[in-house]
């Protein structure tokens, strides 16, 4: 099933689609965003709004959307997939790092409002990962890999398999008393 998570509408119906087919949703990863690179002195007002919608928004409203269901149950995990920019920021992505801070900002406050319904709400924030999507950035916003690997503790380039493994130990049934948390997906690149 496909939506466009920044049409509210369509959201609505993805998860009335997802609950008429497969049941109510206990598990709810928000991975969606762009990572759109715009310098500063160019970041208008659609290009905020844009990147705030597309990193944090609809994060917001896939989560307002399934929680109802289970506050209901007592139980629900919602796992929001942030960036290590949302802690160290990054030159021509002001908007993106802040949208997800944002992230951060809303797991906390929603582990707070359904910590008490069986509801845990966590961030991972991954650093480098090698992903298919970075071959289609412009080489001049790509950062060379042998330079991101200086700047982490664990020498090598993160894998998407290594942001999977912490999402599925965040979803699974023996994380019922964590919550509100930020977990770094990084190689040690920011060290807290």
């Amino acid at each position: 099933m496909n939506a466009d998570l920044t049409d509210p509408d369509a959201v609505t119906l993805l998860i009335s689609q997802v609950t008429s087919e497969l049941g109510p949703v206990d598990i709810l990863v928000n991975n969606a965003g762009a990572y759109p690179r715009i310098p500063w002195d160019q970041t208008d007002e659609h290009a905020w709004a844009h990147a705030l919608d597309l990193n944090l928004t609809i994060h917001y409203r896939t989560s307002h959307a399934v929680t109802p269901s289970m506050v209901q149950r007592r139980w629900g995990r919602i796992i929001n997939v942030s960036s290590v920019n949302a802690r160290t920021g990054r030159p021509g992505l002001t908007a993106y790092s802040t949208a997800k801070a944002g992230l951060i900002g809303l797991t906390r406050s929603l582990a707070r409002e359904l910590g008490p319904h069986g509801i845990c709400v966590n961030t991972v924030l991954p650093g480098a990962i090698q992903a298919d999507a970075e071959t289609t950035l412009p080489a001049h916003h790509r950062t060379r890999p042998e330079d991101q690997i200086t700047r982490q503790c664990i020498p090598r380039r993160g894998q998407p398999e290594d942001v999977a493994a912490a999402i599925a130990f965040l979803a699974g049934p023996s994380t019922s008393f964590i919550t509100g948390r930020s977990l770094h997906i990084d190689g040690g690149w920011y060290l807290h």
